[in-house]
């Protein structure tokens, strides 16, 4: 990983996304890898594979330490490469230090799972790995949950009281 650590890039492209983006991505995915998934009730990641399942979205989980077991009655995987079928974006729940080779394997399975979009989740930002994938022709979206970004651009965060910037009188 000494390649990652002699370039200090910062790619401000990845500091606002138009909306019209993360909406034409969530549209578009069918199948996510959830890198980092988590079988315990309490996590982040095992709320956002839920609310995401609910919402129509195959999620498979990723995770190295409960390859073999379930997670919300799919089959978790040790790696991207071990997943047997497509995937249209990876979800790295992941520390953003882990991004970068957890984006390589990705890179290097791209084709034959026809990942089209990396996701890195709220708190996780890895410019390189950023870099790295869209030399490679992803689309990368950094710290952003596709959970919270499918419901505020729904409108759903608006039922909370949250201000999703998103005025509407109709239920999604």
């Amino acid at each position: 990983m000494a390649e990652a650590k002699d370039s200090l890039a910062y790619l401000t492209h990845h500091d606002v996304y138009p909306d019209a983006r993360i909406r034409a991505i969530l549209r578009q995915v069918k199948t996510i890898a959830m890198v980092g998934a988590s079988a315990v009730w309490r996590r982040p990641s095992f709320y956002a594979m839920k609310y995401l399942q609910k919402k129509g979205f195959r999620v498979i989980p990723v995770n190295p330490a409960r390859a073999g077991s379930e997670i919300l009655g799919e089959t978790v995987y040790g790696s991207i490469a071990d997943v047997p079928c497509k995937i249209d974006m990876v979800d790295i729940f992941r520390p953003s230090e882990e991004a970068y080779d957890i984006t390589k394997d990705v890179i290097a399975t791209k084709d034959a799972k026809a990942i089209k979009v990396l996701w890195m989740q709220l708190s996780v930002r890895n410019d390189l790995a950023a870099e790295l994938a869209e030399k490679a022709g992803l689309m990368v979206i950094m710290n952003r949950c596709p959970k919270i970004e499918y419901a505020r651009l729904s409108g759903e965060l608006g039922w909370g009281g949250i201000n999703s910037r998103i005025i509407s009188a109709k239920r999604p």
